[in-house]
């Protein structure tokens, strides 16, 4: 039995969601006529109070082209210095909007209204000017952490208060609605962009989506295009969304349930120097010095558990839709062995 917990995009299609993409009914995406892509997006975009919506292979291409779409060369974009348009995609700020990153220390990944007023930039020739602000929720660096509703509508309003867009980058932004029972209807209209990753904790094998108003949506597939991430008959993709946005939301309390049971787990051994709180499906620690990552991601893996190094002698862990309560116990047993 292998137990994968390095990332929740390892998941696999369950069989009723092959089922589903299967029997899609697909077009030409690019000439606007996959009916699959078309149900998405509009399903997508209804859901979060949207008025429109764009299917990419990728977030960090809806990511990124939200910020294209927002800012202008010589804008600077205000985030977290943990948050992933920054520190997992590559450096795409700089090279496809020309735009200069202005980093907030935060708290596990969030900021604060106040981290946004003390960091716009004056309007003269000598700084680039503060156009948009990034979120991230759940942060994932910051070990699955999430912002309450009020928190969000604190940093909206603070943000457009001083005239600049907020982008959401919510690629596991279900993790966190599930905790806080709100709906997506409740945070959509908060925000000027938002991501919706797919394949993370609902299961698809590819996809994300990008919401926002009907002209940011008309200008972003220009972007997608030149990014090339226009697709033809991907509707077989939009199936999976489908099927994942009306069965598997509800089931990541199941995941954000067994993250904690992890924690505990690991808490008994010996190993741990201190941890982060376990508020979703991410379980992230740090290791006694006396303890490698190396070594005992080796020692696992020997035993087909697959976790990820994070960095400074921590280790990341994430449950999503393949991993079990069977996978739980083993993985209990493994552990107790492990010294």
């Amino acid at each position: 039995m292998i137990i994968d917990l390095r990332s929740d995009t390892v998941t696999k299609p369950t069989p009723a969601m092959l089922q589903a993409m299967m029997s899609a009914k697909v077009g030409d995406d690019v000439f606007g006529e996959d009916p699959s892509i078309n149900e998405l997006e509009a399903m997508t975009a209804i859901m979060f109070g949207k008025e429109a919506a764009i299917f990419c292979p990728t977030g960090t291409m809806t990511n990124q082209i939200a910020i294209k779409t927002h800012t202008h060369p010589m804008d600077e974009v205000i985030v977290e210095k943990s948050n992933h348009v920054y520190y997992y995609e590559s450096g795409g700020i700089a090279y496809h909007s020309l735009s200069s990153v202005r980093l907030i220390n935060g708290d596990r990944g969030r900021i604060k209204p106040l981290d946004i007023e003390e960091n716009i930039n004056p309007d003269n020739i000598h700084h680039p000017k503060t156009r948009l602000v990034v979120i991230e929720n759940t942060a994932n660096r910051g070990g699955g952490s999430y912002y309450q509703l009020n928190e969000m509508k604190a940093l909206t309003n603070t943000a457009h208060t001083n005239n600049l867009k907020i982008h959401l980058d919510g690629a596991r932004i279900f993790n966190c609605l599930v905790e806080i029972n709100t709906t997506p209807k409740e945070i959509g209209p908060l925000f000027d962009s938002v991501s919706v990753c797919l394949s993370k904790g609902l299961g698809c094998p590819v996809g994300s989506l990008l919401l926002g108003n009907k002209d940011f949506i008309a200008s972003t597939r220009k972007y997608r295009k030149v990014f090339g991430g226009g697709m033809r008959q991907a509707g077989f993709l939009a199936a999976a969304g489908i099927y994942a946005l009306q069965n598997n939301v509800q089931r990541l309390k199941e995941d954000n349930k067994r993250a904690k049971a992890l924690s505990e787990i690991m808490q008994k051994t010996d190993w741990i120097e201190s941890f982060m709180p376990v508020d979703t499906n991410i379980f992230i620690f740090k290791l006694k010095p006396e303890f490698k990552a190396e070594v005992i991601l080796n020692k696992l893996k020997e035993n087909l558990v697959y976790c990820f190094a994070i960095g400074g002698n921590s280790i990341r862990m994430v449950t999503h839709l393949d991993f079990n309560d069977e996978m739980l116990n083993k993985f209990s047993e493994i552990i107790s062995k492990i010294k």
